[in-house]
């Protein structure tokens, strides 16, 4: 890598981590607006991380199913998808619902156990939501950027996943 796109690389970096600090005082607006409902708070996080941050390009929540071993799409910005149900272990959800730990995708043409839900797709992270120590949910976010997520990413939405858990009862 040259120098000049090394230096750009860097600046477009810092760039984004001043964009997702940003953010954060806006996710705890959002969720403490005791006026609004679980489910609208939960999609207007979904607007302004789809509207903010140029590459998560489709942005929603999944749920435990009730007492199913199951995923259940909830509030979410993008394309409509056929994904409402989602069982514990496929794709990459579902592995998040079994593993309990952060999946992050560069590139979702690689991944085995991938349910595509559009052909621009190339990315996605997956970050769980712990309400007293149970996986509860996830936020999933898909990108149609090639290898877009990065550490900042994984710490930002652990940040709105944190503040996701205060909301649901």
């Amino acid at each position: 890598m040259n120098r000049e796109m090394m230096h750009f690389k860097y600046f477009y970096q810092n760039f984004i981590n001043m964009t997702l600090a940003a953010l954060k005082p806006q996710v705890e607006d959002i969720i403490n607006n005791n006026s609004a409902t679980t489910d609208e708070r939960l999609l207007a996080i979904c607007k302004l991380l789809e509207e903010q941050v140029s590459y998560y390009n489709w942005v929603g929540f999944y749920f435990k199913n009730g007492d199913k071993n199951e995923l259940k799409l909830g509030p979410y910005v993008g394309e409509p998808t056929d994904h409402t149900i989602i069982p514990f272990g496929k794709g990459i959800c579902g592995q998040v619902a079994v593993s309990n730990q952060n999946f992050v995708v560069p590139d979702v043409s690689a991944q085995d156990n991938y349910i595509a839900c559009s052909i621009t797709v190339k990315a996605e992270i997956v970050i769980p939501v712990f309400v007293n120590g149970e996986n509860v949910g996830q936020i999933d976010i898909d990108s149609n950027t090639p290898d877009p997520f990065t550490e900042e990413d994984e710490r930002f939405l652990e940040f709105v996943c944190q503040q996701v858990s205060t909301i649901l009862v």
